[in-house]
């Protein structure tokens, strides 16, 4: 059973798109993430026919699925600037637009921040933005919105936020959610234990649903709980701990949900695949 735990990590694109492929299968990935562009710039190379056939055979090569993708980290959909607002919103669609040209089913997003506008101004800004988006980009890409740890303004490190913004959305089919460990500790949510874990999963079922959780980035994390401080580590080397990952692994109703790590990276794939074997060990 363990060698079917539908687990990977994120993966560089450097070189060129398809080689996320051959590292991902290198470190003993099943699934993996990748961004669809250099992630600190607002353009992007202009993907070729040419890219996505080399893309599709290496995937269809290394058997490596689903792939997601994560957003550029300048993209603030959140933003109260219009001009800052309205760049986001073209960068976000191209990144759907490339989404659709390589086959990648979603893309994952932070909601952003609101820049001392208040929460409810922001949540507004993401709603619309995320509306405008899916009316103009049609495809198979979906997006999935990431809870946050909770950074300066940052929205989305309370299930409240991430259950109004999808109360704004009209194609609800298209948003999911990507539920990530260490921004669920980092801002509070106590997942260390069965009890803890269960009602975290209770909390979200409540408010938003757990059948929208359509992804895990697992990670540990470096600072205690409630930190609002957003910094990865290494699985079972952080305040969190293995038991909430060993109840992550364990729970039936994420079988078929992909599970990134996004843990810092070391020579030669040695902490993915480090990572990833004790990821696989907790499966029972």
């Amino acid at each position: 059973m363990s060698r079917e735990l539908l687990a990977g990590a994120h993966m560089s694109i450097a070189g060129g798109i398809h080689n996320a492929f051959a590292e991902g299968e290198k470190a003993g990935c099943r699934t993996i993430q990748i961004f669809l562009k250099n992630s600190n710039q607002w353009k992007g190379k202009v993907l070729t026919s040419e890219d996505r056939e080399r893309f599709l055979q290496a995937q269809e090569r290394t058997g490596i699925a689903p792939v997601l993708a994560h957003n550029s980290y300048l993209i603030n959909l959140a933003s109260p600037d219009p001009a800052l607002y309205e760049k986001s919103l073209s960068a976000f669609m191209e990144e759907m637009e490339r989404a659709n040209f390589l086959g990648v089913p979603y893309v994952i997003l932070h909601p952003g921040a609101h820049m001392g506008a208040g929460e409810k101004a922001g949540i507004a800004r993401v709603a619309a933005a995320l509306n405008r988006a899916l009316g103009r980009v049609e495809g198979l890409a979906g997006i999935l919105l990431e809870n946050t740890a909770g950074q300066g303004s940052c929205l989305g490190h309370r299930f409240e936020h991430l259950a109004a913004i999808l109360d704004g959305i009209r194609a609800r089919d298209r948003l999911g959610f990507c539920l990530d460990t260490c921004h669920l500790f980092a801002a509070g949510y106590d997942i260390r234990n069965q009890a803890g874990y269960r009602k975290t999963m209770r909390g979200f079922n409540r408010l938003i649903g757990v059948e929208r959780i359509r992804a895990f980035h697992v990670n540990d994390c470096k600072k205690d709980i409630g930190c609002r401080v957003d910094r990865h580590t290494h699985i079972g080397q952080g305040f969190i701990g293995l038991e909430a990952f060993r109840c992550l692994v364990n729970d039936r109703r994420f079988t078929k949900v992909p599970k990134i790590l996004e843990t810092p990276k070391g020579k030669d794939l040695e902490d993915d695949k480090r990572n990833l074997a004790t990821l696989r060990s907790l499966v029972r």
